[in-house]
C-alpha cells in the first residue's frame, strides 16, 4: 500500500492534458483531478516522504502531519467546489492555471524544506496572476502586472531570508523559527506576511482580486492568504508581533469595506478582516488559538468561496459590480440569494454555521490568555463583517432601489458549486465536531453554550438595528478609496518621471558635452599620439635595430677562422680582464 501520493503532482500533471480535451470528456477529467486528490489526502499517513540531498543541505519534499492535513483537506475540496464552478469555461487556459495553482498551493502545504517551499511559492504566484489576466480588460492587465510586482518582490525578501537563515543554522528544513529573531528570520516573516496581505501590504489582494475572471476570483480568494496562514502557524506559532498585527487587521478591513462601492473589492476588504483573526490566534500561540486559526481558514475558505461566487454570479449575468448599479435582482435570482446569504450568516459568525464555530474559538484564546483588548477588537470587527457582508452588500445588490436589469440565475454548474459550499457551511456550523476532529490539537471547546449564543446574538441583532437606523448614512458612494496601493503606484510614476525627464537630460547633457568638447580632444591626442610614435619611437627603434646590426656585422668581420688570431684575441682578453681586477681591487 502507498502511504503517500503527493496531491500536488495530482493537480499539476493533470494540468498538462487539459488543453487537448474537448465537451464532456474535459468536463469529466477536470472532476476527476481533484476527487483523485481528495482520495489521495484522505489515505495519506503521517511522516516524511521525499528525502535527499541538494547542494549539500537535506531536503524534505513532503511533511504529513495533522496541520498540513487539515489544510490540505480543505484546498482540495475547495478545488473541487472551484472546478465545477468554472465548468462552463470553454477555453482551456484558466483551467490549466488554475490547477497549478492549487497544486502549488498544496506543495506548499506539504514542503518539509524551505527550497521546496520557495519554488511551489513562486509557481502559485504565476499562476494565479494568469486568472488576472485572462480577464482581459486594461484595468486587469495593469492590476496583474502589479500583483506580478509585489508578489516577486516578496519573493526575494523570502528568498534572501532563506538563504541568510540557512547560513546562520546550517539548515534548510522548515519549522518552527527557535531562538532569537535574526534578520533572515525576519525576511522569512515579511515574505510570509505579504502574502497573508498584512497592512500595509495587503493592497494587491484588493487590487487584482476585483479585477480578476468571474472564475478565477473564486480560486484566488481561497488559496494564497491562507496558504500564508498555513506557513506562519507552522514557522511562527507565538509571535507576539501577530497578535497585533492580525488584530489590526482585523479592524482595517472593516473600516476599508464600509467605504467599498465595488462588490468584489468590498469582499476582498473582509478577506484581510478574516485573514486577521487567523492571523491574531497564531499570534497567541496556545494550543486552542492555533486551533481556531486553522479551523477559522478551514471555514473561511468555503463561506469565503461562496460569497465570491455569489458576487461572480451577478457579475455574470449583468456585467455590473458597482453596488450604485445594482438592485432588485432577488426577482430574478432568488436561488442565488439564497445561497448567497448562507456565506453571509456564515462570515457573520450566526450560530449553526461554520463561521460561529471557528471564530469564536480565535476569540475565547485571546479571553483565556488574558488579552482584553485583542477580545474587544476582534468582537467589533465581528459586528463590521455582519453590517457590510451580510446586511450592507446583499441589500444593495440583491434588493434596495430595482435597476430594471435583465437577469436571470447563472448556469447550473455555478448553482451546484454554490450549493455543495452552503451546504459545507451549514454542517460544520451544525456539526463541528467534525472540523475539530482534523485541528493539530485536541480541542476542548464548546461554541454552543447560552453565554456564547446570547452574546453573539445580541451583537448581531444591535448590528441589524443599527443598519435599519442609519441605511441612508450607508448608502454606497461611487467613489475611489485610497490604500497603500497609492504609494507604489505613485512611486512608480515618479520613478519613470525621473528616468524619463531628470536622468535623461543629464544623459542628453553628458552626450553633449561628449560630442563638443572630449570627443574632439580626444581625437586630437590620438593624431598627437600617432606622430609621437611616427618620428620619435619609430626613430629611436629603427636607429637601436641599424646600429647592432653594423655591430654584428663587424662581429663577423673579426671571425676570420685562423687560431693564432682567435689566441692573441683570448690575450688580449685575459690582460684587459687582470687590468681591470686590479684596479677594481686597489
Amino acid at each position: 500500500m502507498i502511504d503517500f501520493i503527493h496531491p500536488s503532482l495530482i493537480f499539476i500533471l493533470g494540468a498538462l492534458p487539459i488543453p487537448l480535451l474537448n465537451g464532456s470528456i474535459r468536463k469529466a477529467y477536470l472532476l476527476l483531478v481533484p476527487a483523485l486528490a481528495i482520495l489521495a489526502v484522505l489515505a495519506m499517513q503521517p511522516g516524511s516522504y521525499g528525502e535527499m540531498q541538494f547542494i549539500g543541505q537535506e531536503v524534505l519534499i513532503a511533511k504529513v502531519d495533522k496541520l498540513s492535513i487539515v489544510f490540505a483537506t480543505v484546498f482540495t475540496i475547495m478545488a473541487l467546489i472551484g472546478t465545477v464552478y468554472a465548468l462552463h469555461l470553454s477555453h482551456a487556459g484558466q483551467h490549466v492555471a488554475a490547477f497549478v495553482y492549487v497544486g502549488s498551493a498544496l506543495g506548499v502545504v506539504f514542503a518539509g524544506d524551505y527550497l521546496t517551499l520557495y519554488l511551489f511559492w513562486e509557481a502559485m504566484a504565476f499562476a494565479s496572476a494568469y486568472l488576472v489576466f485572462a480577464q482581459g480588460s486594461r484595468q486587469a492587465i495593469a492590476a496583474g502586472f502589479r500583483y506580478l510586482m509585489v508578489h516577486i518582490t516578496g519573493g526575494v525578501a523570502l528568498l534572501g531570508g532563506i538563504i541568510l537563515h540557512g547560513l546562520a543554522t546550517g539548515s534548510l528544513l522548515f519549522g518552527p523559527i527557535e531562538g532569537g529573531m535574526g534578520v533572515g528570520a525576519y525576511l522569512i516573516l515579511a515574505g510570509f506576511l505579504l502574502n497573508a496581505a498584512v497592512p500595509p501590504l495587503n493592497a494587491w489582494l484588493t487590487d487584482a482580486y476585483p479585477e480578476a475572471t468571474v472564475t478565477g476570483a473564486v480560486f484566488m480568494s481561497a488559496f494564497t492568504t491562507k496558504t500564508a496562514v498555513y506557513v506562519l502557524a507552522r514557522a511562527f506559532p507565538g509571535t507576539e508581533l501577530l497578535v497585533w498585527l492580525g488584530t489590526a487587521m482585523a479592524l482595517y478591513g472593516v473600516i476599508y469595506a464600509v467605504l467599498e462601492n465595488d462588490c468584489r473589492r468590498l469582499l476582498a476588504y473582509h478577506i484581510v478582516s478574516q485573514v486577521g483573526y487567523m492571523v491574531a490566534g497564531i499570534g497567541i500561540g496556545t494550543e486552542m488559538a492555533v486551533n481556531g486559526a486553522t479551523g477559522h481558514a478551514f471555514a473561511h475558505i468555503l463561506y469565503k468561496a461562496l460569497l465570491f461566487m455569489g458576487a461572480g454570479a451577478v457579475i455574470y449575468v449583468t456585467g455590473r459590480r458597482k453596488l450604485t448599479e445594482l438592485g432588485g435582482l432577488y426577482k430574478t435570482m432568488p436561488m442565488t440569494v439564497a445561497l448567497y446569504m448562507v456565506g453571509a450568516l456564515a462570515i457573520s459568525a450566526f450560530p449553526f454555521f461554520s463561521g460561529f464555530v471557528t471564530k469564536s474559538m480565535v476569540v475565547a484564546a485571546a479571553g483565556q490568555d488574558h488579552r482584553a483588548l485583542v477580545v474587544l477588537a476582534l468582537t467589533m470587527a465581528s459586528s463590521g463583517t455582519f453590517l457590510h457582508t451580510g446586511l450592507k452588500l446583499p441589500y444593495y445588490m440583491f434588493f434596495g432601489t430595482d435597476q430594471k436589469l435583465e437577469a436571470r440565475e447563472p448556469p447550473g454548474n455555478m448553482l451546484v458549486a454554490m450549493g455543495m459550499a452552503a451546504v459545507l457551511c451549514i454542517a460544520i456550523g451544525v456539526f463541528p465536531q467534525a472540523l475539530y476532529a482534523l485541528l493539530p490539537y485536541p480541542v476542548d471547546f464548546e461554541p454552543y453554550t447560552g453565554v456564547h449564543v446570547t452574546e453573539s446574538l445580541g451583537v448581531l441583532m444591535f448590528t441589524a438595528l443599527g443598519f435599519v437606523l442609519f441605511l441612508k448614512a450607508l448608502d454606497p458612494e461611487n467613489t475611489i478609496s485610497l490604500d497603500t496601493d497609492w504609494f507604489y503606484r505613485k512611486g512608480a510614476r515618479v520613478f519613470m518621471w525621473i528616468a524619463e525627464k531628470p536622468l535623461a537630460r543629464y544623459e542628453k547633457a553628458v552626450s553633449d558635452v561628449s560630442e563638443t568638447a572630449a570627443l574632439p580632444f580626444l581625437h586630437g591626442a590620438a593624431r598627437a599620439g600617432l606622430r609621437i610614435d611616427l618620428t620619435g619611437v619609430d626613430a629611436i627603434v629603427n636607429g637601436v635595430a641599424r646600429s647592432i646590426l653594423r655591430g654584428g656585422a663587424a662581429l663577423r668581420r673579426l671571425q676570420t677562422g685562423v687560431v693564432t688570431h682567435y689566441v692573441l684575441a683570448m690575450i688580449v682578453g685575459v690582460i684587459a680582464a687582470v687590468a681591470v681586477f686590479a684596479v677594481a681591487w686597489r
